[in-house]
Formats: structure tokens, C-alpha cells, sequence
């Protein structure tokens, strides 16, 4: 093993952090610097410059596109006779915000996330938390180690033991009209509201509001006004645990 692996293992004074994460991720991490920001939400990152903040948003970005295209191939070569719109729905299961948030928990990166604890009180924000980490980490790991080693990263020490993928494929996921059905079902009432774009925000984007007895449950945008919907009925399900509740998890 060399030295400086030894070092963090043994030596480092963050060697507690440092053995839980490599416990998760198998490996000693090389760059720590990138992996403590990507475990970094803005709500307690400080600015480097021009307005941009050491947070894990950035990381959060690359490692979405790192996630997107190890699935899109491995889906490829498992399905050889499935057409794109399959390809891309089964997928879009696999990182859905709601899918990454358990995965997250899981494997529990909540034990690493810093944040400021008053989002408890911002479901909207609060809600993706765990899966942008989980997606931060992705990023920190393809810049850390490249991307032929962070392919063989989540195919075999994520997907493989914790992602179902035959199971997703059968899965439900409309997320509006299981929201609908769960309200319906509790007598709540619920709405899908068109908000203004914040400021610097794209004219073309649509920003949707869920409302449910009047609380925002939910915010999604998206340049499709029922892309945005979707997306703001799928965090409106984890922060509400639709999910979780006994009479629709049986379903899943």
C-alpha cells in the first residue's frame, strides 16, 4: 500500500472520517479536498470567486452526466432488443431523485452531508439532499480516479448489490398519479401550480409548485411543463414518504 494511503488510514488526524468513507467506497479516497466538498451543500459553503461557492454543486453536475452514461450503456448491452424509449424510461427509474435518495441512505452518506440544519424547514430543498451528495460523489470519484475506474466503482460496488434493476423495470413510477391516488386516498387536497422562474432563471423553463393542504411539497423545472410536473410530484413523494406508506410500498 503506499505511503500516503497509509498515512490517511493511520496517521491523518481525519483517519475516523477517512476509514468510514473508504468503508463505503471500498478504496482509499486520493484527493479528500474533493470528496469533503462533495459532501458540502451551499447552505454552508463559503464563495471562491466571481459568486461561485465551494460547495458540491458542481460536482454534482459532472457526476449526473458520469451516472447517466455508465447506465445508459449498461442498459444498453442488458437489453439488446429493447428500443430508446424503454432504454430511457428504465433509466430514468434507475436516478430518480427518489431512487437516489434511498440509495443514499443506504449506504449512509448522511453520516458525511454537511448542511445548514434550518433546511429542515425547506422540504424542497431538503428533499434532494441525499441524492445530490450521492451524485457529488460520483463526480469527486470520476475526477479523482477517472472514468474506467468510476464505471467499475458503481457497477460493482453500487449497482450490482444495491440497485434492482429487473424489479425497477416493472415498477410504477408515475409519480403524479401516485401522488393524486395517495391525497385521494388520505382526503388531502393537492395542486400543481405554475410559479414564477427565480431571477437569471431561462424565460423557456416552467417551474411548477405541489401543493398539498396548501404546503409546498414540491418544486420542479424543466423546459416541458409536464417534465416539470413529474419532476415536482417525485419530490413531493419523498418528502411526503408516499413511498414508505404501508398500503403503497406493497406495491413496489
Amino acid at each position: 500500500m503506499p505511503f500516503s494511503k497509509i498515512y490517511y488510514l493511520y496517521f491523518s488526524p481525519h483517519k475516523d472520517y477517512i476509514r468510514k468513507l473508504k468503508n463505503i467506497l471500498g478504496f482509499v479516497p486520493g484527493n479528500m479536498k474533493l470528496y469533503r466538498m462533495a459532501f458540502r451543500h451551499k447552505s454552508v459553503a463559503t464563495p471562491i470567486k466571481d459568486g461561485v461557492k465551494n460547495s458540491n454543486e458542481r460536482l454534482e453536475f459532472l457526476g449526473d452526466a458520469v451516472l447517466g452514461s455508465v447506465i445508459a450503456e449498461l442498459l444498453f448491452k442488458l437489453y439488446p432488443y429493447k428500443d430508446e424509449g424503454f432504454l430511457t424510461e428504465l433509466r430514468s427509474k434507475i436516478v430518480s431523485r427518489v431512487n437516489l435518495n434511498q440509495l443514499s441512505r443506504k449506504l449512509g452518506l448522511n453520516e458525511f452531508i454537511e448542511y445548514d440544519a434550518r433546511m429542515i424547514s425547506y422540504p424542497n430543498k431538503q428533499s434532494s439532499l441525499l441524492g445530490d451528495a450521492f451524485e457529488a460523489l460520483v463526480g469527486a470519484v470520476y475526477v479523482d480516479k477517472g472514468y474506467k475506474f468510476t464505471k467499475e466503482f458503481l457497477l460493482t460496488r453500487i449497482i450490482k448489490p444495491h440497485v434492482d434493476i429487473h424489479t425497477l423495470e416493472i415498477t410504477e413510477t408515475n409519480f403524479k398519479s401516485r401522488l393524486i391516488e395517495w391525497c385521494q386516498h388520505l382526503s388531502k387536497d393537492v395542486q400543481f401550480v405554475q410559479v414564477e422562474n427565480p431571477p437569471g432563471e431561462s424565460t423557456k423553463m416552467f417551474s411548477v409548485e405541489v401543493l398539498v393542504e396548501g404546503e409546498v411539497c414540491g418544486l420542479g423545472r424543466d423546459f416541458n411543463k409536464k417534465s416539470a410536473e413529474k419532476l415536482a410530484a417525485e419530490k413531493a413523494c419523498e418528502y411526503l414518504k408516499v413511498f414508505e406508506t404501508e398500503d403503497y410500498s406493497r406495491s413496489l
